[in-house]
């Protein structure tokens, strides 16, 4: 069962909102909470009025809410697609999961572990994943927060005292609204500072995996960011011994690593809950923005006191590529329905606090981008699956986590699976044509060159960080044995049905061997003239193969002795007739033998025609492929670098001369490094000289398949 309520707020609209409701919802409940008059534009409108719920305080306090499986108001200025939106939400959150997970247990010795059954959940999403994370203190409504991106009233867990409810990390997929072809995947965390666990290593490591798993983090806190919430936010300046880029690193880079944080990290979001002050800065008024700027200011002075109240500030600063603030006042009036946000309902909250969250969940869905690796591969459910794991493991070990390392593992794993995907895109298409054979080189080599590309184009979609062609090596190794196996398989059923076709086509003419019709007087113009109806029936058969001519110059050959023999005994013939005719043999079984070498000269140029359509076909991709890594790359270059070019600037214009040089160095090296990056050296160095040698993949194999048959028929002789 469905209830909706239809709030109108200001001026009336029901008779609009009314009939979409019932459209998007048959068979829902839909009840009245009319703040005005119904208005006068028609009759329709009235009669709805009077239906308004008699016992709508009733149905708020949960009456008739009891057996509703979704239970939502919708205000009547809301769009007819608000409507059918929040149904399609609703509709699609079960789909995926009807409740949140947990994704990483954390025992109560602190010990971290990743879940099967949500590893599964991740193992079986191969789109996109737009990772949000969660973090703040223990009992600040995180979880709320969460449940309004599902879509959803309640989903992850609310509690209403003291104890903190969430442990380890929860997950919830859900298709993402904005995003077509997107899962927005949400992590809500395990609180912050909990007093029943008192182990800051612990919620180090939980904050440190919801900087690595997201690609957006919202630090929830409570009443005010003053220096007393910054302190509390300390998780942030351990990062630099909690996180490394680089797996191996010279002393004089490891120090100053963190200055690459921004290029990996997610945006920031800092949520500011249960606010009661005014929003003013020296008596104006100022955005959620400008306050959280504002809190982030630094002191001017070189004092240890100074430099501690700075430190996680310039982290906060320095680490992220993009912050913002979302400012929220207390939900209710009433306080005792604090405890009761999971099961209160939009008109029980306060207008402003609606409003804000309204803003706060459009502009998720809107500004959080999909999640990437370090090189800016995008990450999947499945990649995602295997980065958590990937990330614990080296936790739970006593290693810190590596970026660099992390997507070393991922793009192997990942390169593995590209190749197995993309050698069954190709085995499937060929095997159909399998089932055809014998077939004609033109065929065989065009459906080759076909499939091989699908392939390449399954390996390139999947694969990344293969800069050495290792896993490329492997496919198109795995391709020409496949193709090498084929070609024979096509030459022996073309040999065979060839000789089958031969031998019942004389067997008629064997018959009159036996008997001894070729043996009298005028026998061999009777042989001839059926040997050549048999030859002549044969070239009229058709679908026989490449191996055509070969067959039938042997069967010609071997049937040579025979028609010398019966030459040479007919009587009806003189010498000189006999010598003209043994010329005609000669002649004929030359010219067999001269088509059945074309028939090799045109198989050989096809399949190197075909071999060298692939090898440009396979340089086409990978450019292409090389040149999207190296977009993504440069994205990341550029998103670091506007980033500390804003921050630069704002150091300059409040005299922090000292941390703007230092930004200025930071900013100067990603430049260097997105020109190395611009020069596009891997695909000449590493990509061309792996490339050009695979043209002559296929002929090779052949030859040495060629070899070794020949060889083997020697020995059997």
């Amino acid at each position: 069962m469905i209830v909706i309520i239809l709030t109108n707020r200001g001026r009336c609209e029901l008779c609009t909102c009314w009939s979409h409701a019932e459209s998007a919802y048959p068979g829902a409940f839909i009840y009245l909470n009319c703040r005005s008059s119904p208005c006068s534009r028609s009759q329709y409108c009235s009669i709805m009025f009077s239906r308004k719920s008699p016992n709508f305080t009733d149905l708020l306090g949960g009456r008739f809410c009891a057996g509703a499986d979704h239970l939502f108001s919708i205000y009547t200025r809301a769009s007819v697609r608000t409507i059918h939106d929040r149904r399609q939400r609703i509709m699609s959150c079960s789909k995926y999961m009807p409740a949140p997970v947990c994704l990483i247990e954390n025992d109560e010795n602190g010990k971290l572990r990743v879940r099967k059954e949500a590893k599964d959940i991740l193992d079986g999403i191969t789109e996109p994943v737009v990772v949000v994370s969660v973090v703040g203190l223990y009992r600040t409504g995180k979880s709320y927060l969460m449940n309004r991106l599902a879509g959803q009233q309640s989903g992850f867990a609310l509690g209403s005292t003291i104890e903190s409810k969430t442990k380890g990390i929860w997950m919830w997929c859900v298709p993402h609204p904005n995003k077509k072809g997107h899962t927005l995947v949400l992590l809500d965390t395990e609180g912050l500072g909990d007093v029943a666990k008192g182990d800051s290593k612990n919620d180090g490591w939980i904050f440190c995996l919801a900087v690595l798993l997201s690609s957006t983090l919202v630090y929830n806190s409570r009443g005010t960011i003053d220096n007393t919430a910054v302190e509390k936010l300390h998780y942030v300046v351990e990062l630099t011994e909690q996180i490394k880029i680089r797996s191996t690193e010279a002393p004089d880079e490891e120090e100053g690593e963190d200055s690459e944080f921004v290029r990996f990290f997610p945006s920031f979001i800092w949520v500011v809950r249960d606010f009661t002050l005014e929003l003013e800065i020296d008596g104006k008024k100022v955005t959620d923005d400008d306050y959280l700027e504002f809190a982030l200011n630094l002191r001017k002075g070189v004092s240890k006191k100074t430099r501690d109240y700075n430190l996680p500030r310039e982290c906060i600063r320095r680490y992220f590529p993009s912050r913002k603030c979302f400012v929220f006042p207390f939900p209710v009036t009433c306080h005792k329905n604090m405890t009761r946000l999971e099961i209160l309902q939009d008109q029980d909250l306060a207008q402003q606090f609606l409003e804000v969250t309204g803003h706060f969940c459009d502009h998720m869905f809107v500004n959080s981008d999909v999640k990437r690796l370090k090189g800016g591969h995008i990450v999947t459910g499945q990649l995602l699956g295997h980065l958590v794991e990937i990330y614990v493991e080296t936790i739970s070990s006593g290693e810190v986590p590596c970026l660099e390392n992390a997507v070393v593992v991922l793009a192997n794993l990942e390169n593995q699976t590209a190749v197995q995907e993309a050698l069954k895109v190709y085995q499937t298409g060929m095997e159909e044509l399998k089932k055809t054979l014998p077939v004609s080189i033109e065929n065989l080599t065009c459906e080759h060159q076909k499939f091989s590309s699908l392939a390449i184009a399954k390996f390139t979609e999947r694969s990344f960080k293969d800069e050495k062609m290792e896993y490329l090596k492997k496919l198109e190794e795995a391709v020409s044995m496949f193709y090498t196996d084929l070609l024979e398989e096509n030459k022996m059923t073309s040999e065979r049905k060839c000789r089958d076709l031969l031998k019942n086509l004389s067997s008629d003419m064997n018959k009159r061997m036996q008997d001894g019709e070729y043996s009298q007087s005028g026998g061999y113009e009777l042989y001839k003239r059926d040997r050549d109806a048999i030859v002549e029936q044969y070239h009229r058969e058709p679908n026989k193969g490449i191996r055509a001519e070969a067959v039938l110059e042997e069967f010609l050959k071997e049937r040579e002795p025979e028609a010398n023999s019966i030459l040479c005994m007919d009587n009806k013939l003189t010498e000189n007739e006999k010598q003209i005719n043994k010329e005609k043999e000669n002649a004929a079984l030359l010219k067999q033998k001269l088509k059945e070498e074309e028939e090799k000269r045109i198989e050989s140029e096809k399949m190197m025609e075909t071999e060298k359509a692939r090898h440009e076909d396979r340089v086409k991709q990978m450019q292409e492929s090389f040149k999207k890594e190296k977009q993504q790359q440069q994205q990341e270059m550029d998103r670091a670098i506007d980033s500390k070019l804003k921050e630069q600037e704002e150091m300059l214009k409040k005299g922090f001369k000292e941390e703007a040089y230092n930004l200025k160095e930071e900013i100067k090296k990603l430049k260097n490094e997105k020109e190395r990056l611009h020069g596009g050296g891997i695909f000449k160095d590493y990509v061309m000289p792996f490339l050009c040698p695979l043209v002559e993949t296929v002929p090779n194999l052949l030859m040495q398949r060629s070899m070794i048959k020949s060889l083997t028929k020697g020995l059997k002789r």
